[in-house]
């Protein structure tokens, strides 16, 4: 299980590592679309934006469907809720580490003004 999970994760970070595929999503989540407009805003064909789509069919992110030859396109944001929470413990991680970092730095700034202080004071 935790295997079949890391392979869907590495899946849906790989889709997410390309600039055209992040664009599609963004797109989509404006709502439905088909090939076509999805393709539309890039310089690109029509067969190299189904490959970007089938990359991002095949991590979960997006769902397809036809009507006749025509093939719309839905955002499916559960994996990419899956990976926020994933990328959440490295947000808490460094934001305790950042935390930490302030308090000595706070504690160095009044330090050294005790110590200004003091010289003032002689």
């Amino acid at each position: 299980m935790v295997e079949l999970q890391t392979s869907h994760m590495n899946s849906v970070f790989h889709a997410l590592g390309d600039d055209t595929r992040r664009s599609i999503l963004r797109t989509l989540a404006a709502g439905e679309r088909t090939i076509g407009q999805l393709a539309e805003p890039f310089d690109i064909s029509l067969a190299a934006a189904s490959k970007h789509i089938k990359v991002l069919e095949s991590a979960g992110l997006i769902r397809r469907r036809v009507d006749g030859r025509t093939h719309f396109c839905r955002l499916d944001p559960g994996p990419l809720a899956r990976a926020h929470e994933w990328l959440g413990f490295y947000e808490r991680f460094w934001n305790d580490r950042l935390d930490v970092l302030e308090t000595l730095l706070r504690e160095e700034d009044s330090t050294e003004e005790n110590t200004e202080e003091e010289k003032n004071d002689e």
